[in-house]
């Protein structure tokens, strides 16, 4: 043995011929080893696979291409394998035989880096995290009681119908109304504020969104993501980045509220709030116990991640109205019942 460490550290040829024949054995072994066919499906192209075909993948198109390969038929995209379900018995085994084995949702690049590697209950993998997270939505973030306790709804559903009474005899536009009223609600809601710094946190939201739903080519090619040739990963890092400061600083901000004792337990409080009574510097091992507090702890990813999540929907849920047709309707405005035009 020693007689052939010598010989090689005498000979780096010897050595570099011996790793080369190696690495071609293992290789070979590994492709000579069975595996398990996938399902029938539309040949790929090299490299691409069949992301030619993405024009064609709406429920129709994929619909098509079950009657010629079957209910259950597999697609290459890139780097990455597809299986498509249209039988209704494979359905019923992928979402309630074997759900456990599918729950998990894909996260692409943008969505994991963006929910701080799934640092949310939306993209969080299955497991006692993700229960946790859930009891915590339920019982305290967004329960009805919790709801429901709220002056802010109170006082901007107060607002508003002042504002619809000011302009009785005028056209309102009620779409407006309601989208301003949620976003409201929604902003002093997650952070106990009224409209300070709300603008800034919806241009954030809205280029989060547009990041969410880009279309990635390191999705797909993963070595692409070295050349970012669209230029989403340096996007990626700003629209976090702006988003670290500015809800960093309303943590911080109650963060130092508690410390200075101006908390109290009968005021009312914000999603940050609550969330902070669950708050670790350091993330610790989820268990399953029953006691909420002892079960989970949050980190500031987890907070951000929760409320970007949370609040991205309801404020990029612009209804969209007619602007040509105008309805007349008697509403009840307080104690006046005088006609007002909206648009609907």
């Amino acid at each position: 043995m020693d007689s052939l460490v010598q010989s090689l550290q005498a000979s780096p040829m010897s050595f570099f011929l011996i790793a080369v024949t190696s690495l071609f054995f293992f290789g070979l072994l590994s492709r000579l080893r069975r595996r398990l066919p996938y399902p029938p499906g539309p040949k790929g192209l090299p490299l691409v696979g069949s992301m030619h075909m993405m024009d064609q993948i709406t429920h129709r198109g994929l619909a098509k291409l079950a009657k010629q390969y079957g209910g259950l038929f597999h697609m290459r995209m890139g780097y990455l394998h597809m299986v498509t379900v249209s039988s209704p018995e494979i359905a019923r085994q992928v979402l309630q035989v074997q759900d456990n084995i599918f729950s998990n949702r894909p996260a692409n690049i943008a969505i994991r880096y963006l929910t701080y590697d799934r640092a949310d209950m939306a993209f969080a993998h299955y497991g006692p995290f993700w229960r946790q997270m859930r009891k915590l939505c339920v019982m305290k973030l967004f329960s009805r009681k919790r709801a429901e306790s709220w002056e802010s709804v109170r006082d901007e559903v107060d607002s508003m119908l002042k504002t619809v009474e000011a302009n009785i005899g005028k056209p309102v536009n009620l779409g407006e109304l309601i989208f301003t009223l949620t976003m409201n609600i929604t902003y002093r809601a997650a952070f106990g504020a009224k409209n300070e710094g709300q603008d800034e946190f919806i241009k954030i939201l809205q280029e989060f969104s547009k990041l969410f739903g880009a279309f990635n080519m390191s999705d797909f090619i993963p070595w692409l993501g070295w050349i970012d040739p669209q230029g989403l990963s340096a996007r990626l890092v700003k629209a976090r980045k702006a988003l670290d400061k500015f809800i960093d600083s309303i943590i911080d901000d109650h963060i130092q509220k508690r410390k200075q004792n101006n908390f109290s337990e009968d005021a009312e409080t914000d999603m940050v709030d609550d969330m902070l009574a669950f708050y670790s510097e350091e993330a610790r091992k989820v268990d399953e116990s029953d006691d909420l507090q002892k079960a989970i702890s949050l980190t500031k990813d987890n907070i951000k991640a929760i409320i970007m999540v949370s609040t991205d929907t309801l404020f990029l849920q612009y209804p969209i109205i007619p602007q040509n047709n105008i309805l007349y309707i008697n509403i009840g405005v307080r104690y006046s019942h005088t006609p007002i035009k909206l648009f609907i």
